[in-house]
Formats: C-alpha cells, structure tokens, sequence
C-alpha cells in the first residue's frame, strides 16, 4: 500500500462509484462543485478536475460560471457521456415561462445541448411557485434536454406537495449535509421516495476539520479529515461535491475510494450531529 502522503495526494487511479436515479440515470457519487469558484478560474479548475479523474461537475446560473464550465468540458477531450454536467434555476425564474427560458439560458451558456440533471435551486416557499418552476422542469424532462430533474433545499414538506401536485418525482434533493447537520428526516425521506440525496458544503466550509472525533479517526486510518468526511458520506449513500480551486486539495478529495470506515466509526461522527447550518434553511429563502 501507498504511503499516506501519496493517498492524500498525486495521480488517482480509482474511479468514483455511481448511483443510479430513479429513471435509470447513473450519477458519479463524488462530484466536483463550482460553487464560489470564480469565473475567470472556472475553466482551469474543472480542467483539473476532469484530469485528476472527476466525471460529475455541478454548476448553477446562479454561481455566474456556466459559460466556463462548458468551456473546459468541451475543451477536455472527454466524450460528452462520461461528463455528468449539473446546473440549476435561477431564484428569479420559477414561472413556468421564465422557467423555460433560463433553462435555454443555461443551454446556451454551457454550450451543450442537453445536461444530465436540471435542478431547482430554491423552493422559496414566500414566493409559492416552485410547483410551477417543477411542471416546467417536467417539460424540459420531456424534450431530452434534461436527462434527470431534481431539487435543491426542498424540505419534506415542499417534496409533499410535489408529489399531491404533479407526476413526475424528483431524482435528487440537493441539501446542506455534513457531520454538524446530518438531515436524518430529510435523507429518510428521500430514501423512502426513491429521491437521491446529494450533499452540498460536505465539509461545513472546513467547520469539521479540526473536530477531534473526525480527527482522531483521520490518524487511525493515515488520512485527512477531509477524506475521513467525505468517505462517511460516500458510505452514508450520500452523492457528494467537494470544493477547491486548488489541484493538490483536488486529488486529496478524490482519493477516497481505496478505505473505508468501520460501522462505528460512522455512527461516531454521526454523533456529531448539531443542526449546525452554514447556509439558510429551505423555508427561509424568499
């Protein structure tokens, strides 16, 4: 076996592990995010990203880097199947045909002509449209142009009403997920459903990093706290997308895949659990 400095860094041969969605749709587990990444180092950090090995890129038009998240999967020499691009609506856009015309936006900005999964990026309850964004998203579904629709934020509650107002069920709910906010309802409910979770600020923007459970589990298998997170959502069945600029901190989150945590290791930093938010909560947007 590799020395620890080598797994936590250096070339990466393994490749991330899928979840297949409720219509059939395969997702890499490990993904790269774009969030907070900005434009002018977009291009660059997805190229890196395609190159240490990352197949599942999540971008939003919120974030404003979408013509540079096309840029570099077009540029990458990757076929356009094995690159799982993700992007979301705008908080502006929920009628239907706003909704429709930003999602051409996000065609167009891409520079691709369909994308594999189309998100609602917040359910803004205040506004009380997102049932109207989701049956456009249901006919943007319809034409191909998005493999896979989903939401982001969503409560139990707002999945309630999807489910009593229109047909088709969401593949994903994008959530604020990590050891300090571990969302048990709202994973159960996902689970139940056939609705995957995907966890965004996996790391609670390095708020874990320095937890002495997390830490002490790092020493004992020779690895980062960061990897010792991201392997607990990868084995919790979370998809995750960690977030860097950097290459070296690239290669170190997806150097995940060659160890694994005990059962108690698991419910040990599940313990950890102190609805400790980085974020807003689904119903206090908009």
């Amino acid at each position: 076996m590799a020395d620890s400095a080598t797994r936590r860094g250096g070339p990466v041969a393994h490749a991330s592990p899928t979840v297949t969605l409720n219509n059939g749709v395969e997702i890499p587990q490990l993904g790269f995010g774009s969030y907070q990444i900005e434009p002018e180092d977009t291009a660059r950090a997805v190229r890196d990203a395609l190159e240490v090995g990352y197949r599942h890129i999540d971008t939003a038009e919120m974030y404003g880097n979408e013509a540079e998240v096309g840029e570099a999967v077009r540029a990458s020499g990757l076929d356009r199947s094995d690159v799982f691009v993700t992007s979301k609506l705008d908080n502006g856009s929920h009628a239907r045909d706003d909704a429709l015309a930003a999602f051409d936006r996000t065609l167009s900005e891409l520079g691709l002509d369909h994308v594999d999964l189309f998100l609602i990026h917040w359910p803004l309850p205040r506004e009380d449209r997102y049932v109207e964004a989701w049956q456009a998203l249901e006919e943007v579904h319809r034409s191909g142009r998005a493999r896979a629709i989903g939401v982001s934020n969503f409560a139990p509650h707002h999945l309630e009403r999807l489910a009593e107002e229109t047909d088709v069920v969401p593949a994903v709910n994008q959530i604020e997920v990590h050891p300090y906010l571990t969302q048990d309802e709202t994973r159960a409910y996902g689970a139940e459903h056939g609705i995957a979770t995907e966890a965004w600020s996996p790391i609670a923007q390095g708020k874990v990093l320095d937890d002495p459970t997390i830490t002490e589990v790092a020493e004992s298998h020779g690895r980062s706290p960061a990897q010792v997170t991201l392997r607990w959502h990868l084995q919790r069945g979370d998809i995750v997308f960690p977030k860097s600029s950097h290459r070296e901190r690239m290669e170190e989150h997806f150097a995940v895949f060659d160890f694994d945590l005990t059962d108690d290791e698991v419910a040990r930093i599940r313990s950890l659990d102190r609805d400790g938010r980085t974020g807003a909560a689904p119903d206090e947007m908009g």
